[in-house]
């Protein structure tokens, strides 16, 4: 019993603990600000011309959003899963997969992204053809894999760096006790993995989420591409000015949250 009232009073602790480090955020304290000012003018009809402006386009722009966040999971499912592919090769046997793996994450980890979404629009067809029937290759497909590429060679170098950070007395542990490599890998090393991987991952997706900004320079109907649509219709100077503020805390309020939860993952990670 005193246990169970010991777990109730810590669990609730902790949760209460984080939200109210949460409301003390300044940045949270502004949003919630800005909030509170538009409803504000919303129910006293106040709110001056742009943003009445703003609001009737925030549609348009959260459908733009929508577009970056499915481009940036979709990007970084695809980085994820051709990554830790070519993590793994990295660590072969084989001094030609290790060259190989090696070239490729060196290629795509220093080439500029923008070149790299101009590439992979510009190489692939606008269409496929499917025996007599011709396919659509969207340009937002495009994207995603020109932001697959970086994110597939930074997850293969984070992927290889938790591997090898792994003690080698814990494989030469497992092995003592007749565990085989595959069952020593998956229930030992894989796990601790993850732990060591994920802050680095999280931190690489918000890096992705921003760069799928540059989607609108090659005709991706996207939140830029939407804010400047909404900026030349408008043709006010002040809706411009708050357009594009809006856009910056679009994208704030996405990733701010994965940036502080990747801060207390590694905080944790650092004291276990």
């Amino acid at each position: 019993m005193a246990n169970d009232l010991a777990w109730n009073r810590d669990g609730g602790a902790a949760p209460r603990a984080r939200t109210l480090a949460l409301l003390r955020d300044p940045w949270v304290i502004l949003l919630l600000a800005l909030a509170a000012l538009g409803l504000a003018w919303a129910a006293t009809g106040t709110a001056p011309a742009a943003v009445r402006a703003l609001w009737q386009w925030s549609p348009a722009l959260l459908r733009g959003l929508g577009v970056n966040i499915q481009i940036s999971v979709l990007a970084m499912a695809l980085g994820t899963i051709a990554g830790l592919a070519v993590g793994a090769l990295s660590l072969s046997p084989s001094w030609l997969l290790r060259r190989l793996t090696r070239a490729y994450v060196l290629l795509f980890r220093n080439a500029p992204i923008l070149v790299l979404v101009y590439f992979t629009t510009y190489v692939f067809p606008f269409e496929l053809g499917v025996g007599r029937w011709s396919v659509p290759f969207p340009d937002w497909i495009k994207v995603v894999i020109g932001l697959g590429l970086p994110a597939s060679a930074n997850v293969a170098e984070i992927f290889r760096g938790a591997i090898q950070s792994i003690p080698s007395a814990q494989w030469e542990a497992a092995q003592s006790l007749a565990f085989r490599r595959a069952q020593i890998f998956r229930m030992i090393v894989l796990p601790q993995c993850v732990r060591r991987m994920l802050p680095s991952w999280m931190n690489l997706y918000a890096s992705i989420t921003m760069s799928t900004s540059l989607a609108s320079l090659v005709g991706v109907h996207d939140l830029v591409d939407t804010a400047t649509v909404a900026s030349n219709t408008v043709a006010r100077t002040d809706f411009t000015i708050l357009v594009y503020f809006t856009l910056l805390a679009l994208f704030f309020a996405y990733c701010y949250p994965i940036a502080r939860w990747t801060r207390y993952l590694e905080r944790r990670h650092e004291h276990h």
